[in-house]
Order: C-alpha cells, then structure tokens, then sequence
C-alpha cells in the first residue's frame, strides 16, 4: 500500500503535465476551428500622422507633411495601429491559448508581425474581442512596385475614403504551447483572408 502511494506521488507531476499539454492541444485546435474577423481599428498613425488625414490619394504627398518626406529621405516610415480582431467560436468546446505569434501580409508581403503574450480564451458558442497592437516601418511597402498600390489602398480605407475598394489582407495565426519549462509552437499557422473597407475606422 504504502509503495503504491510512494510510486503515484512519484508519477503524479507527469500525469499533471501530459494532462495540461493535452488540454492545450484540445484547446488549440478549438481555436483553429473559430471565426476571425477584424471588426475595428484605431489610434492608426502613419509617419506620425494620423491616418484620417490621407482620405483622397493627392494627400500622401511627402511636400505637405515633412515627416513622410523625412522617413523616405531615411527609408523609415513608421506605421502604428490597434486592430480590434473579433473571435468566434462555433464549437463545442473550449477555445484558448496564452500565447501566440501573428503575422499580417499585404499583397502576399508581411507587413506586421508580433508576439501576443496573454491569455485568449473563447467559450463554445461564444464570442470575443482582443485588441493587437502593430507597429512597422512602412517604407518598403510604401516605395515597392509590387505593394504601393495595394498599400495605398490600405491607407485610404484607414482613412475612410469614400472611393476605394476593399483592401485584402492575411492573417497568419501560430498558438505557442508550453511543455514544461519549453515554450513549442502549434504546427502549422490557422489562416485568416480579410477584406477590409473604408468603414473599418467606424467598426462597421
């Protein structure tokens, strides 16, 4: 009896530990099957501008605001925004991690990325929203053949023009696990294509 005790005191931090990994996988994958969509963004500043001062496309004129002309003199345009990303689960179980890694592209270019160190949690059938913080340097988007259209396009519908059209955007979502005192990354990335309007300043 008392080996017996002895042997699952011995074993019991592993039972412990495979029991919270698998929570976490059941957890994670919960949330690979959930609905992403952003629903807002705000405090959106380019070259330290805010953003709604770019409505129509003569404004991203670097003659009138000296900081964009200075950041493409230094080849740093700084790009700062909080999106309102909205999560929805439409399973039964429980949706969650406490960490996870994201990307954003445009055109196929990454344009953000970003580490999210908190815990996100989305009961079945629910819903929830989490503000992300993004911060890039813009240039290369700005002055590329490739993306300056398409980021152009972005700005506007930032700004809230009235004449564009919607801007698409991925989203590339990694959940960090944690083993131990190992931090290991879910394999594979859950994917979210995004279209954006000009009322995406207003969450509509």
């Amino acid at each position: 009896m008392k080996k017996g005790l002895i042997i699952l005191v011995a074993i019991m931090p592993f039972l412990l530990s495979r029991c919270s990994v698998n929570q976490q996988i059941s957890q994670a994958k919960a949330l690979g099957d959930c609905r992403y969509s952003i629903v807002s963004a705000d405090s959106v500043f380019l070259a330290g501008t805010d953003i709604r001062q770019f409505r129509k496309l003569e404004d991203l004129n670097p003659a009138r605001y000296p900081r964009l002309a200075t950041g493409l003199l230094t080849r740093n345009i700084p790009l700062d925004a909080r999106i309102n990303l909205a999560i929805t689960n439409p399973t039964g179980k429980l949706a969650g991690i406490n960490q996870l890694e994201y990307k954003v592209l445009l055109a196929g270019q990454e344009m953000f990325n970003g580490f999210l160190n908190q815990r996100i949690e989305v009961q079945p059938g629910g819903k929830t929203q989490i503000p992300v913080r993004l911060s890039t340097n813009a240039y290369q988007l700005f002055t590329d053949s490739k993306t300056r259209d398409a980021f152009t396009q972005l700005v506007q519908n930032l700004a809230g023009s009235a004449n564009t059209t919607p801007s698409k955007l991925t989203i590339k979502i990694k959940p960090t696990l944690a083993l131990g005192n190992k931090a290991v990354n879910y394999p594979g990335y859950i994917t979210i294509d995004q279209e954006l309007t000009n009322k995406i300043l207003l969450g509509n």
